[in-house]
């Protein structure tokens, strides 16, 4: 699976950009099909660094 680091960068980028248009994080996890603690964390550290982390 040469492409997991990618789709992780693409999921967080996702997820980011579904927080900026305002959806929730049970909309997100719904849309998207990620549990919420996993989309918590992804917003907690893009809050923290000012970027989405890719380094999960």
């Amino acid at each position: 699976m040469g492409c997991s680091q990618e789709l992780i960068e693409f999921k967080c980028g996702t997820v980011i950009g579904c927080r900026l248009c305002n959806k929730s994080i049970r909309e997100i996890s719904l849309l998207l099909n990620i549990p919420r603690s996993t989309i918590s964390g992804i917003i907690t550290k893009w809050k923290q660094l000012g970027t989405a982390a890719t380094q999960l």
